[in-house]
């Protein structure tokens, strides 16, 4: 008996386990779908919100996804030297689909701005490849020289990914992409590989490449850039820097060399932004393009090619100086003069007087620290560029010099604010530095001091002195020859950047125009006249026999911010018609003025300008390009013009459209030329 309980406790144990097992379980299950359930709720939780909370985001995503929309629907054919648009039907047309870009580089003329000085050839044959296939090769005696460099190649990667739309696709979309033109049925993906004798930047070793079998994607296994300066270790500017530079292609057993050769480091850097003009994105093969050969040699006609922004009457951030800053290297433009200060507000914190911008400024977030100002330095040298600082004085300097009572030194400025301002100065607000307060020399000299030591040894310097009103100085100094003050004011300010250039006379002293300036009072062996007037005015003239040399800025012709009407109650405050592209490029004062070669050599070249009472950081692409790049070409290379006055060659419209097409794909909005059936049936609309 005690046997049977003992089996029937045994099978209730049993059957008591079970169930407590069966029941976990279903309790276990139960949990796992709760938690799954929980889980899945929330990601879709987080997406909605983060959807909701960045709706700017995806749509500036899907905006610049491809900043040139593709035209499938279109196929390109050179006839006569002109792209002729053609309807495309995938199924029905046989022949492969040409884009309107590969129709335009291999049609015609080479297709680079500016045109290079002299005869250049390109052959027809073009080749794919990708960006992970180039790869850079430095061959230089100079440390410094093979350095800066490198710099410039990693940014020309960079803007090679960007032109191959890689920086708006993820990694998967670049193998799609590649995979699209390629019909091998074997894929797989392997490390990009370097050669041993190539200095390769870390930007293209980034990159996976796509293989499909033992064949890489294109028609290239690299694509190998040498860079070449053998000349001199300059890395300084100054007006003497050789710019030229030769290119030349080859190409054998699936690679291409590209060679580079200069005397300087900025010859060079000019060659590569030629290089990335024989480059193009084929959105049918989805692969950028070059050409099997090629052969330029090239240099500059004037040495002195600037582009001004005053970044005094509006502010602008530093990424928005050198989105400016890259373009122009595109354009070979090689001075960025920046107008940091003027009556309006004085934006620079000095080291040794930050009362300036503290009196001066917008706001504290409106201002370019030392820090500010050297990374723009830095980054305008990797494309070739110098930045040329000016505080205009001794006019156009009112808010931020108001301290000096308060600090026991006097007044700085005077006539700050004056009404009526029309009597005072050009426009409001009013202000003039004391010509005879000997603290207003000493802070000139120490913001001097700054500024060479931020932009590094040079050979030129900008003084300002535009628009001196001498009514606001008569106030003051009525017994005085006040033309004379103003002599003595610039001569007085040449001496103190003497002292801050560590007492050594810089060769080029630039001021800008007035009626002042041909009182023959300022060394025509130093000083540099900034000629802004109209280009038929006397002054262009009287300067030029009075020995000096000269930029030419007209206010007719390169004035980049006339046109938009008068944004004052009173006086004109505009400067009007607006200078179209058309109007930059045909201007040639040089001719027009008939020089003789003596006059011709006093002639350093010319600066488009924007001043600012218009225009922000909302307007400051399209302000200024293409139509800065129409000046890049006229300085550049000054092709010769034997159509009428008022008539652009077919040829520079073709040109100077694919080169804006350009700076839209490194994200700079340019401005439109003309309807875009215009830019798709070249020479119809001209």
């Amino acid at each position: 008996m005690r046997h049977v309980f003992g089996y029937l406790r045994y099978l209730f144990k049993m059957s008591l386990a079970v169930s407590l097992r069966r029941a976990l379980l279903v309790l276990l299950s139960g949990a796992i779908f709760i938690l799954t359930v929980l889980y899945w709720n929330q990601g879709v939780i987080k997406t909605q919100a983060y959807s909701e909370a960045q709706p700017r985001l995806h749509v500036q995503r899907d905006r610049n996804i491809d900043p040139i929309p593709l035209e499938k629907s279109w196929t390109y054919k050179c006839d006569h030297d002109r792209c002729v648009r053609v309807n495309y039907h995938k199924n029905e047309d046989n022949a492969k689909r040409v884009s309107f870009i590969s129709c335009s580089m291999t049609c015609g003329d080479i297709n680079i701005w500016p045109h290079p000085t002299s005869k250049s050839l390109v052959s027809a044959h073009t080749l794919r490849f990708s960006v992970e296939d180039v790869h850079l090769r430095l061959d230089s005696p100079h440390r410094d020289v093979r350095k800066q460099l490198k710099l410039a190649f990693d940014w020309f990667i960079k803007e090679l990914r960007q032109i191959q739309r890689l920086d708006y696709a993820s990694h998967t979309d670049e193998i799609s992409m590649a995979a699209a033109s390629v019909s091998e049925p074997s894929f797989r993906l392997g490390l990009h590989k370097t050669d041993t004798d190539v200095a390769e930047s870390p930007l293209a070793g980034s990159l996976f490449s796509a293989t499909f079998g033992s064949h890489r994607v294109g028609d290239l296994d690299s694509l190998q850039v040498k860079l070449s300066v053998h000349g001199s270790d300059q890395l300084n500017f100054n007006l003497d820097n050789d710019e030229s530079y030769k290119l030349s292609t080859t190409y054998e057993h699936r690679r291409i060399l590209v060679h580079i050769t200069a005397q300087t480091f900025f010859g060079a850097r000019h060659g590569l932004s030629t290089l990335q003009q024989l480059i193009w994105y084929d959105d049918e093969e989805r692969l950028l393009r070059t050409y099997v050969s090629s052969l330029i040699n090239d240099e500059p006609k004037f040495r002195y090619r600037g582009l001004m922004l005053d970044t005094s009457r509006h502010f602008f951030s530093v990424d928005a100086i050198k989105r400016t800053i890259s373009a122009m290297g595109l354009a070979k433009l090689n001075r960025f003069h920046w107008h940091i200060t003027d009556a309006q507000s004085f934006p620079y914190i000095s080291r040794n007087y930050p009362e300036l911008a503290e009196h001066g400024a917008y706001s504290e977030s409106e201002t370019y620290s030392e820090q500010d100002v050297r990374e723009v330095t830095e980054f305008a040298k990797i494309f070739g560029v110098q930045v040329l600082l000016e505080v205009d004085a001794p006019a156009h300097a009112g808010n931020g010099w108001d301290w000096g009572p308060k600090r026991g030194l006097g007044e700085l400025s005077l006539c700050i604010n004056q009404q009526p301002w029309s009597f005072y100065c050009g426009e409001p607000p009013c202000g003039q530095l004391n010509p005879k307060n000997n603290h207003t020399y000493l802070i000139l000299q120490r913001l001097y001091e700054e500024f060479l030591k931020l932009t590094g040894p040079t050979d030129i310097f900008h003084l300002g002195g535009d628009e001196v009103n001498l009514d606001c100085w008569a106030q003051y100094f009525n017994d005085t020859d006040l033309r004379g003050l103003w002599c003595d004011f610039m001569l007085q300010s040449n001496a103190r950047l003497k002292l801050a250039n560590g007492n050594e006379a810089l060769r080029h002293v630039v001021v800008w125009s007035s009626a002042l300036t041909n009182t023959k009072c300022l060394p025509n062996s130093q000083f540099v006249v900034q000629v802004w007037g109209g280009s038929t005015w006397q002054e262009n003239y009287d300067l030029l026999d009075n020995g000096y040399n000269v930029i030419f800025s007209h206010v007719d012709a390169w004035y980049l911010d006339c046109g938009f009407g008068s944004w004052r109650a009173t006086g004109d405050a505009a400067c009007s018609p607006y200078r179209t592209w058309q109007n930059v490029y045909k201007h040639r004062p040089w001719e027009r003025m008939r020089l003789d070669n003596k006059r011709r050599k006093q002639v350093l070249g010319g600066e488009a300008c924007l001043w600012t009472e218009q225009v922000d950081e909302n307007q400051l692409d399209n302000r200024l390009w293409p139509r800065a790049a129409a000046l890049a070409e006229r300085l550049w290379s000054d092709p010769n013009d034997d159509h009428d006055f008022d008539i652009v060659p077919p040829e520079v419209f073709r040109r100077i459209s694919l080169f804006r097409n350009r700076l839209v794909e490194l994200g700079i909005k340019a401005e439109a030329l003309f309807p875009k059936y215009c830019v798709q049936n070249p020479g119809e609309c001209i």
